[in-house]
C-alpha cells in the first residue's frame, strides 16, 4: 500500500468505513445506503451525493471495483487493497476500544 492511500484513508471517516464494510459482498450505492442505515439503526444516513462521490473516489484509488450491473445499477465490490485498508482501520478501532476499557 502506498503512502498516499494511507494518508487519504487512515484513519477513515465513518462513511468510508461503512462503505468498505458493506462491500464485502457486491452491492450498489442504494443498497449500501440501506445496509448502513439498518446497521446503525438510522444513526448514519449516507446521502446520494456523498455515496456516489465516495464510490467514485474509492474506485479511482483502487479500493473498490465494478462487479456487474443489476437493474441498471452498478454493483461494486471491495478489492484486496480495500480489504487491507479496512483491516487496518478495524484493528485501529479495536485498539481504541480496548484502550478505552483499561483502567488508567
Amino acid at each position: 500500500m502506498d503512502e498516499r492511500i494511507k494518508r487519504v484513508y487512515i484513519p477513515m471517516t465513518e462513511t468510508g468505513f461503512y462503505i468498505l464494510f458493506a462491500l464485502q459482498k457486491p452491492q450498489h450505492g442504494y443498497g449500501i445506503s440501506l445496509m448502513v442505515k439498518d446497521m446503525t439503526k438510522g444513526e448514519i444516513n449516507i446521502s446520494p451525493g456523498t455515496m456516489y462521490g465516495s464510490l467514485s473516489k474509492m474506485e479511482t484509488d483502487g479500493l473498490i471495483r465494478f462487479h456487474s450491473e443489476q437493474d441498471k445499477r452498478k454493483l461494486y465490490e471491495i478489492t484486496e487493497l480495500g480489504k487491507e485498508v479496512l483491516n487496518i482501520e478495524l484493528k485501529r478501532i479495536e485498539r481504541l476500544y480496548k484502550n478505552s476499557r483499561e483502567k488508567i
